[in-house]
């Protein structure tokens, strides 16, 4: 476990019925955040080296976390996501530390690949705020149907030393999709575009 890590939080959710249609097959996608302590909290520092280790420590956790929240094969997730949510004390370069040098490998190592880029959010927030993690899909960035996101909101984090980091995962696109676009089953999954 990562160094400073106070809990585990996690959301899943099948939607089944949408506008009084099935959603066949349904849509399932699920998020894993930890909240951890900011080691860099109300204070300047050149070097975070500490925050990018923490970051490719997590992406192997919260991805292992959805996972198992979804009981999904590894090679049924087709969308991800990752964000950060920094308490008051801390600054958006904290969250961009633990999202971005080092996070996606162990995130996609977890899920058996994915050659898109994993979208992101970051923020400043308080306990109970928000945190927004946008879902694309994991080889084809411009597959509408999976241009999605999943909402946490955690009563007791950030405190203002603290930072929530978040992944999410899916099995699909959205329910009903239908504003055209390149599709799952035509994606190359080649280049992470197309």
């Amino acid at each position: 476990m990562p160094a400073g890590l106070r809990k585990l939080v996690t959301l899943a959710e099948t939607v089944e019925l949408e506008m009084g249609r099935p959603v066949v097959p349904p849509c399932r996608k699920a998020v894993a955040a930890a909240v951890i302590a900011n080691p860099f909290a109300g204070r300047y520092v050149e070097d975070l080296t500490a925050l990018i280790d923490t970051g490719a420590e997590l992406g192997a956790l919260l991805a292992g976390e959805a996972l198992a929240l979804l009981r999904a094969d590894p090679a049924e997730i087709q969308g991800y996501g990752k964000a950060a949510l920094v308490g008051e004390a801390g600054e958006l370069e904290h969250a961009a530390a633990l999202l971005h040098p080092a996070l996606g490998a162990p995130l996609r190592a977890a899920i058996g690949g994915g050659v898109a880029l994993v979208p992101s959010s970051k923020a400043m927030g308080g306990p109970g705020d928000v945190i927004d993690v946008p879902l694309g899909h994991k080889d084809a960035a411009y597959v509408r149907s999976h241009f999605d996101g999943m909402r946490l909101r955690i009563a007791d984090a950030p405190r203002p030393a603290e930072i929530v980091v978040a992944v999410a995962l899916s099995t699909g696109g959205r329910p009903l999709p239908r504003v055209g676009g390149l599709t799952d089953d035509a994606a190359l999954r080649q280049d992470g575009l197309r």
